[in-house]
């Protein structure tokens, strides 16, 4: 089953989240803060903020959107045709590319508020991006639908370009209270892992764009 990996953090993310919703002292355990991970070495929360969500609709989205691309994803990594040298051992690196994520997408963050202690930041948005980019690499021209707009269609790659700007563009203002940063580091993080393993996807990339 390829997206039983991908079923497995649906559970265990929603168990968890839900869980911290109505418990205050481990929502708080839990969470990225720069200060803390920078200052008193807790780096556990480089991955544990990724277990947490700020709410029904923060954690929906989410898992939405990772059960939407994670099944594709991982049956990819599990596929010769995209991975030729390492698709044995696909399971592991989908699992792989999913966790380093979570921290990957946490650098630019770590070093931008380490002196910040009021800057704190949940969810597993940065790991769901990675996951996402990695799929339009894959599969560059297929059309995403939009969640709140579902009369508006993309070609994959079309979509990724214009959430690059988007996160990039916003991550420079730091006026919300979204970790744009983490998505445009998660959703890089996401074309270069799975390029690691199989640089010839480049080709695949283009060749399928313009073919």
């Amino acid at each position: 089953m390829d997206s039983l990996n991908t079923i497995f953090i649906i559970i265990i993310t929603s168990a968890i989240s839900i869980l911290a919703f109505n418990k205050t002292e481990l929502f708080d355990k839990l969470k990225f803060n720069a200060y803390m991970i920078w200052h008193k070495k807790e780096y556990g929360r480089i991955f544990s903020h990724a277990l947490i969500h700020g709410g029904w609709l923060h954690l929906g989205i989410n898992m939405y959107v990772l059960y939407s691309f994670g099944s594709a994803v991982e049956g990819a990594f599990k596929d010769p045709y995209f991975f030729p040298y390492t698709y044995k051992y696909g399971s592991f690196m989908y699992l792989a590319m999913y966790i380093v994520a979570v921290a990957a997408s946490s650098l630019i963050a770590i070093f931008r508020y380490k002196n910040n202690h009021s800057y704190n930041a949940v969810g597993a948005s940065g790991a769901v991006s990675a996951v996402a980019f990695a799929f339009i690499l894959l599969a560059p021209t297929q059309q995403i639908q939009f969640i709140l707009l579902p009369f508006i269609k993309l070609p994959a790659y079309i979509f990724g370009i214009a959430y690059l700007a988007y996160s990039y563009y916003m991550s420079t203002k730091g006026r919300d209270n979204i970790a744009h940063e983490a998505h445009f580091a998660g959703a890089v993080f996401g074309i270069i892992f799975p390029l690691i393993l199989n640089y010839k996807l480049v080709d695949h990339f283009f060749y399928i764009i313009f073919n």
